[in-house]
C-alpha cells in the first residue's frame, strides 16, 4: 500500500514527478533572483477583477487540444533535464525504445544524438503530429502523460535524447487504444511515421505493455491530478491556457452545467445512501444543516 502511495500514476495523493521538478526549478529561480537582485519584469498575466471576470475554455472533462499538447512537451523536456543519469552511462535505458536500435526514420542516427536534449518546440511538434494526424483528443495526451510516468517508475528507467520520442510514442500508442472510442490501429501510425514497420509498433507496444505490469487503468482521480498540475506547471512556465473575459452566454452556459451535475450528484449521493445503511440504522438519522461563511 505504500508503494502504491509513493506512485503518482496509481494514487491521488502522490505528487507527479514532473510538478515535483518543476517547483524544484521555480524554488531554485526565484532564489537566485533574490540573491542577484533581479526584478521579476512587467506582468503580462490577466487577472480578474470586480468588473471583469477571465476565463479559458478548458475544463478537466473537455480540455483545450491545443493548449494541452503544448503543456505535455512541458513535462517531457523536465523528465529530460532531470534525469538522474545520462543513458550512455548506466543501464536504465532498454534497447526496445532506443532509436539507434530501434530507429524511426530511415536517416542514421548521429552518434552524438544522445547528448542534445530536444527543445520544448521539438517535442511539441512531434507530439503535435501524431495527435493531428491520428485525430486524438486532449484528454487522450493527458492519459498519455500518466503512462508516460507509470512506465518510468515501474520499469525504472530514464528518459534521455535517444529514446524519447520511442517512449512518447508508445504512451501516445496505448493511450488512443484506451481512451478514444475508435482507436488508431498500429498500421495506422506506420502511415504517419513512413519508415517504422507494423511489426516495431507491435513489439513496442508488446513491450510497453509487460512493463506496466499491464496496469492501464486511470481513475478519475488521477486523471484529474494530472489535468490540473499540467495547468499549474503550465503557469509556472508562462505556458497558461488562453484567458477572455467572461460573457453573459458562457456565464449561462456554466449555470446550466454546473445545475446538471448537481442533479447528478444528489441521484448518486440518495442512491449511495440507500446502499449504505441497512434498515436497523435508517432510526434516527440526522443530518447536520451546512455552515456558510
Amino acid at each position: 500500500d505504500l508503494a502504491l502511495e509513493s506512485n503518482p500514476s496509481d494514487h491521488p495523493r502522490a505528487s507527479t514527478i514532473f510538478l515535483s521538478k518543476s517547483q524544484t526549478d521555480v524554488r531554485e529561480k526565484r532564489k537566485s533572483n533574490h540573491i542577484n537582485h533581479v526584478s521579476p519584469g512587467q506582468l503580462t498575466k490577466k487577472y480578474s477583477s470586480c468588473s471583469t471576470i477571465f476565463i479559458d475554455d478548458s475544463t478537466v472533462s473537455q480540455p483545450n487540444l491545443r493548449s494541452t499538447i503544448k503543456c505535455i512537451a512541458l513535462p517531457i523536456v523536465l523528465l529530460l533535464k532531470h534525469r538522474f543519469l545520462l543513458c550512455r552511462d548506466s543501464d536504465r535505458s532498454l534497447d526496445i525504445f532506443d532509436e539507434k536500435s530501434h530507429p524511426l526514420t530511415r536517416e542514421e542516427v548521429p552518434d552524438d544524438y544522445y547528448k542534445h536534449d530536444p527543445d520544448h518546440k521539438h517535442i511539441y511538434r512531434f507530439v503535435r503530429t501524431l495527435f493531428s494526424a491520428a485525430q486524438l483528443t486532449a484528454e487522450c495526451a493527458i492519459v498519455t502523460l500518466v503512462y508516460l510516468e507509470r512506465l518510468l517508475t515501474y520499469a525504472e528507467i530514464d528518459i534521455c535524447p535517444s529514446n524519447w520520442k520511442r517512449i512518447v510514442l508508445g504512451a501516445i500508442l496505448l493511450a488512443s487504444k484506451v481512451w478514444d472510442d475508435q482507436a488508431v490501429w498500429n498500421v495506422d501510425y506506420c502511415q504517419i511515421l513512413k519508415d517504422i514497420t507494423v511489426e516495431d509498433m507491435n513489439e513496442m507496444e508488446r513491450h510497453f505493455l509487460e512493463l506496466l505490469q499491464f496496469n492501464i487503468n486511470v481513475p478519475a482521480s488521477v486523471y484529474a491530478k494530472y489535468y490540473f498540475d499540467l495547468r499549474s506547471l503550465a503557469d509556472d512556465n508562462n505556458l497558461s491556457f488562453l484567458l477572455e473575459p467572461l460573457s453573459k452566454e458562457r456565464a449561462q452556459k456554466l449555470e446550466a452545467i454546473s445545475r446538471l451535475c448537481e442533479d447528478k450528484y444528489k441521484d448518486l449521493s440518495k442512491a449511495a445512501m440507500r446502499r449504505s445503511f441497512s434498515a436497523d440504522n435508517l432510526v434516527g438519522i440526522r443530518r447536520s444543516n451546512a455552515i456558510l461563511s
